[in-house]
C-alpha cells in the first residue's frame, strides 16, 4: 500500500471516464462469458468465408467449463441473448464517451504523447520501473506514463473498434445490409476467428492491469474511479525523473 501523504486529495477522474470504465467492465463481462457460451455450440475456427465440421479448422478446442461462460450451463440461445443484450450497450457507451472525451479534452491531456515521452530512452526507462515495481509517485502519479497511454490507446482505437466491426461482420443481418463488413475480413469465418483472438487479447490486457492495480495500491486507485478523488502518493526523493515532472508542473 502506499504511503499516506497530507496533501489534499485532487480531482483526477471526471465523471464520463469514471461512468464509461464500470460500464465497459460489466459489459466486457457478459460479452466475453456469454461469447464462450456461443463458442462453445462450434469450438472450432476457420480462415475464410466458411466452416463446419468437416471442413480443416486451424484451431479446434473443447468446450469451456461452465465457470467461464454465461450461462454457466450450455444454452446456445441464453448465450446469444445476453450477447445481443450487452453489445449494443457496449458500442453506444463506447461511441458517448469517444466523443465527450474529445470535447473535454480527455484524450488530448492524457492519452496524446509528448515528443519527450516517445523517446527510447524515456520508453526504456518505464520499462525498468515498471518490471522493478517502481510506480509514479508525486505529480507523476497524476499523469498516465507512455505504456499505460499506449495500452489505454490501443485498447480505445484498436481492440474495442475490432471486437464491434467483427461482430457485426458475423451477423447475418448486417451482411445482408451491408457486405463489406465481411468483406473486409476476408470472410465470414475469418471475422469469427479475429473476434476470438482479440477478445483474448482483451483479456489479457485486463489481466495486466488487475495485476498493476493489486501491486500499486488498489483503495486508492478503486476510490478514485469511483469517487473521482485521488490521494496522491509522496514522490520519492531518489526519483528526478519526478522532480523535473513537478518542476515543469
Amino acid at each position: 500500500m502506499a504511503p499516506r501523504t497530507n496533501d489534499p486529495p485532487i480531482y483526477r477522474h471526471r465523471l464520463p471516464t469514471r461512468l464509461w470504465h464500470w460500464i465497459n467492465a460489466l459489459c466486457l463481462y457478459v460479452l466475453f462469458t456469454s461469447g464462450l457460451g456461443i463458442f462453445n455450440a462450434h469450438p472450432r475456427l476457420y480462415w475464410g468465408e466458411y466452416g463446419a465440421n468437416f471442413d480443416p479448422a486451424w484451431l479446434e478446442l473443447g468446450r469451456f467449463p461452465g465457470w467461464l461462460t454465461l450461462p454457466s450451463w450450455y444454452s446456445l440461445a441464453l448465450s446469444r441473448h445476453w450477447h445481443l443484450l450487452a453489445a449494443p450497450i457496449f458500442i453506444f457507451a463506447l461511441l458517448l464517451y469517444m466523443m465527450t472525451s474529445l470535447a473535454n479534452g480527455h484524450f488530448r491531456r492524457d492519452i496524446a504523447f509528448r515528443r519527450e515521452e516517445l523517446r527510447p530512452a524515456h520508453i526504456w526507462q518505464d520499462i525498468k520501473d515498471h518490471a522493478r515495481l517502481r510506480f509514479p509517485r508525486g505529480a507523476a502519479a497524476m499523469r498516465y506514463n507512455v505504456l499505460q497511454k499506449g495500452v489505454y490507446a490501443k485498447i480505445i482505437f484498436l481492440f474495442l473498434p475490432v471486437m464491434i466491426l467483427t461482430g457485426l461482420a458475423m451477423s447475418p443481418g448486417m451482411d445482408a445490409a451491408w457486405p463489406w463488413l465481411t468483406q473486409i475480413w476476408g470472410g465470414r469465418q475469418t471475422a469469427r476467428s479475429v473476434h476470438f483472438i482479440a477478445a483474448w487479447c482483451l483479456v489479457a490486457l485486463v489481466a495486466v492491469h488487475l495485476l498493476a492495480l493489486l501491486l500499486a495500491g488498489p483503495l486508492g486507485h478503486i476510490r478514485a474511479m469511483i469517487t473521482g478523488w485521488y490521494r496522491v502518493p509522496p514522490a520519492r526523493p531518489d526519483d528526478t525523473r519526478e522532480k523535473a515532472g513537478e518542476k515543469a508542473a
